[in-house]
């Protein structure tokens, strides 16, 4: 199998290294924006570079794993549906509905394969959640928690380009948060503050931001995020039912400290990333990867899942600038699951 990697900046490079060691890849062809980088990785991976996107698909490959810059990646997934190429694709297919949908269409059209980038999805803490709550361990499920703290915040050129802390940020949360549950958000009310760094202000963005979310069964559920957690990297998922209560993302390596004279003593070495801290989720996801392009496993996570977690970035985008509740029926869906 020869597999094309499309943007080796931090996550390209570990998708490749990845992919370079799998026993079903023969070879890889990578491709930058900036070619020296994709020619440096190539040469310490012992694979193959290409100046540029067109040469990928010329040269000739099996799938596509695209993690560019987010505004390249609908118009990418798009060539590549064309192409009749599986895609692997970092989150969000775009920034926008309108960019996702077209993108989602092309998809549809082609009848090829799109798996996201939602890697909490092969963590064993949230795998291990999501079996709590479909076995009735916990009983009926009445509140969940879910937050993502940075320990430091982007480059400000980055603010611009991201989103937002809820489409870029939080949007991981609202992801996980339905493949737990099983559950689908009905509305939201959601605010923020950028009272931090005046450059979240010059973005447009925030630097803290909060969602309080129903579920369709009743289930009330928050999620929290800042850029501006000096302690460490912290991603943590509380899920409360009238049984029992289970905590993902609590370890020895949690940036949290107990005031209380019996508690636990404080991480020696925190989680300083995702990267760190989602390290063999991100490799899982890559291999399952290779088992759909084989046709020996499922999509995990295809285009309409992407969209849906979307729609709750953007519901909470119009809830925090328009301070009002708003229901997920607000926001369009005109794609149906059964075509992605």
């Amino acid at each position: 199998m020869r597999i094309g990697v499309i943007g080796t900046g931090r996550i390209g490079a570990i998708h490749a290294n990845t992919l370079s060691r799998h026993r079903e890849v023969g070879s890889l062809i990578l491709t930058d924006s900036d070619p020296l980088r994709a020619q440096e990785l190539a040469h310490r991976l012992g694979e193959t570079a290409a100046p540029g996107v067109d040469e990928v698909f010329q040269w000739g490959v099996d799938a596509v794993v695209i993690t560019t810059a987010t505004a390249a990646h609908a118009e990418l997934i798009g060539r590549a549906a064309r192409s009749g190429l599986p895609v692997f694709c970092e989150k969000p297919i775009a920034l926008d509905l309108p960019g996702t949908l077209h993108a989602l269409a092309e998809v549809a059209a082609a009848g090829t394969v799109l798996q996201m980038g939602f890697q909490r999805r092969f963590d064993a803490g949230y795998v291990g959640a999501r079996e709590a709550v479909r076995s009735g361990r916990l009983g009926r499920l009445h509140t969940v928690r879910a937050l993502t703290s940075d320990q430091s915040p982007p480059p400000p050129e980055w603010l611009p380009l991201s989103g937002g802390l809820f489409r870029d940020t939080l949007i991981h949360d609202f992801d996980i948060l339905r493949w737990v549950t099983g559950r689908e958000v009905t509305d939201v009310y959601a605010t923020g503050s950028d009272a931090g760094p005046p450059m979240f202000r010059e973005a447009g963005d925030v630097d803290t931001g909060a969602a309080l979310l129903t579920l369709d069964d009743g289930t009330l559920a928050t999620a929290t995020a800042t850029r501006l957690n000096g302690a460490g990297y912290d991603v943590r998922m509380e899920l409360s039912g009238e049984l029992d209560t289970v905590v993902v993302g609590l370890d020895d390596r949690t940036p949290i400290a107990s005031t209380e004279p019996t508690g636990p003593p404080p991480a020696d070495k925190p989680w300083p990333g995702f990267l760190e801290r989602f390290g063999s989720a991100y490799e899982s996801e890559l291999c399952t990867f290779v088992d759909v392009v084989r046709g020996e496993h499922p999509n995990p996570c295809d285009g309409w899942q992407a969209l849906q977690a979307l729609r709750i970035a953007e519901a909470c985008e119009i809830s925090r600038r328009e301070r009002r509740a708003v229901a997920l029926a607000e926001v369009p869906d005109r794609v149906q699951s059964s075509y992605v």
